[in-house]
C-alpha cells in the first residue's frame, strides 16, 4: 500500500476521500498533513484554482517526503464571467 499525503488538514475530507479510495479498490493510503507537523501553511494567492492546488500538493510533497494530493474549490458563476472563481472567499468583502 501507498501512502499520500493530502493537502489538508480537515480530518473530515481525510476521512471522506480515504473512503472513496478505499471504495474504488485502489492501494493508497492518504495521510493527513496533520500528521507532518513542520509543514508550512500555503498561501492561496495563486490567479488560478490549479495554480493554488499545485503550490499546496508540492508543499505537501515537500513536507511530507511523499507523493501529495491537493484541492482548490471556488465558485464559477457562467453569468459573472466565470467569477468569483479563485476569490470565492473573498468575493462579497470581508466577513
Amino acid at each position: 500500500m501507498k501512502d499520500i499525503v493530502l493537502a489538508t488538514r480537515n480530518p473530515h475530507k481525510t476521512r471522506e476521500l480515504s473512503a472513496l479510495f478505499q471504495e474504488a479498490g485502489l492501494a493508497l493510503r492518504l495521510r493527513s498533513l496533520a500528521e507532518f507537523p513542520g509543514a508550512p501553511d500555503v498561501e492561496e494567492d495563486g490567479a488560478t484554482l490549479e495554480e493554488n492546488a499545485r503550490k499546496k500538493a508540492v508543499s505537501a510533497a515537500r513536507a511530507a517526503g511523499l507523493d501529495a494530493l491537493a484541492d482548490d474549490t471556488g465558485l464559477e458563476v457562467e453569468r459573472l464571467g466565470g467569477a468569483p472563481g479563485v476569490h470565492a472567499a473573498r468575493y462579497a468583502g470581508p466577513a
